[in-house]
């Protein structure tokens, strides 16, 4: 009865279908290439390892620089809505330097211009969703928030099928096509969409923030920094043991089938039992997968332990996004761009953890799972020592 209430707030919201449509299609065009992107580096640009993560990892940089920065004074503005337009462009203008590369110093500097704005497009994007809702449907601004991240990975692994689709039409070059197709999208939305902005009276009307911690966004930086090692390099070692750019695309895009229910399912479970048990439970999934993926690296393994590493992402993108939004509630800009740091850092530290590992082997994915191991103990730790001084309080009184 609450989803049903709940949904028919959320899908009668002014605007709402609009933004919606938005994150899908922006999801579908980052979801084309995500896959296809460390190959098409190696194989049609001919770089070396070390290359491909120096790429990568001087691209995050900047992004992260970027969007923490538009973070910091984004809550100054009025209007959000021109810093995703501004960043669309350039990231359009990136794809296409990065279309022309012949080697490594045209591609660097082709993928710096198309990534490193796009953190300041989704973060500024789920600040823009949580002043829409916050302003006109307050009672149901965080699971609206999951359901907008749910519709950006469903679009995401729509683009995963898209973009093997395409390889098979045009190449990788087809791919890189319907990348900038995502970015003219996700303008011309933008252009038609009527920003919501959200005067300081109206914030006491969301949910209770959560208290400030250091520790867990420290194993919140564990999880994702697991899951940028695994989102580099499991397409690197799938194309290695089974030789087909494709399967990765398929392989991901089983995931599509499980991210709305469970993004919905951790929702409603985070609201009931608390963010970070929620999170604790997600990352145990997370570990069984790559103990499972260092183990057993066959194909069949592979695609059945995407049901179980699609519940840890949704809980990971959905209640993690959520639970560090609420730790700034009032700053909207910056709580959603740190966010987004926190999964940029993350993806630096991974691109360069699995270079202590010789070749591209499923040995690397040791790695995520030591780093999972450690988020969990930090976890339980912080879990652990609130109901102690919860229950002190108790006694006391």
């Amino acid at each position: 009865m609450r989803l049903k209430q709940d949904f028919h707030a959320f899908i009668t919201v002014r605007g709402a279908w609009l933004l919606m449509i938005t994150l899908f299609l922006y999801g579908i065009g980052t979801g084309i290439l995500a896959p296809m992107n460390a190959i098409y580096m190696q194989d049609s640009i001919g770089l070396t390892k070390i290359q491909i993560v120096t790429v990568f990892a001087t691209s995050l940089l900047l992004n992260m620089i970027l969007t923490i920065t538009v973070g910091l004074i984004s809550d100054r503005f009025a209007s959000k809505k021109p810093i995703p337009i501004v960043a669309s462009i350039l990231c359009m203008i990136g794809i296409g330097l990065y279309m022309q590369a012949t080697s490594f110093v045209p591609a660097l500097i082709g993928m710096v211009l198309a990534t490193s704005p796009s953190g300041m497009i989704f973060g500024q994007l789920f600040a823009l969703t949580r002043n829409h809702f916050q302003r006109l449907a307050p009672q149901v601004v965080e699971i609206a928030q999951i359901w907008m991240r749910a519709t950006y990975s469903v679009g995401f692994f729509t683009g995963l099928l898209l973009g093997a689709n395409l390889f098979l039409i045009g190449s990788f070059k087809a791919v890189l096509w319907g990348n900038i197709s995502g970015y003219a999208a996700l303008l011309i939305l933008l252009l038609f969409y009527k920003e919501i902005t959200i005067r300081v009276e109206h914030k006491s009307a969301t949910a209770n923030g959560e208290a400030f911690s250091l520790v867990m966004l420290l194993a919140l930086l564990l999880l994702s920094c697991a899951d940028a090692i695994r989102g580099l390099y499991l397409p690197l070692v799938v194309h290695e043991l089974f030789g087909d750019p494709k399967i990765m695309s398929y392989v991901w895009s089983t995931q599509a089938v499980f991210e709305l229910l469970f993004m919905t399912m951790a929702g409603y479970w985070a609201a009931k039992y608390g963010s970070k048990p929620v999170i604790l439970l997600g990352g145990g999934f997370a570990l069984i997968t790559y103990i499972t993926y260092t183990l057993s690296p066959s194909l069949p393994v592979v695609f059945m332990m995407q049901p179980l590493y699609s519940l840890f992402v949704s809980i990971l993108y959905g209640v993690g996004m959520g639970y560090v939004q609420r730790m700034f509630i009032h700053r909207t800009g910056f709580g959603s761009s740190l966010y987004v740091a926190i999964s940029q850092t993350a993806s630096l530290i991974g691109y360069f953890l699995p270079l202590v590992i010789d070749g591209i082997t499923p040995t690397i994915f040791a790695i995520p799972g030591g780093l999972v191991l450690l988020s969990l103990i930090l976890m339980a730790k912080v879990i652990y020592t609130e109901r102690r001084t919860s229950q002190s309080r108790g006694t006391a009184i």
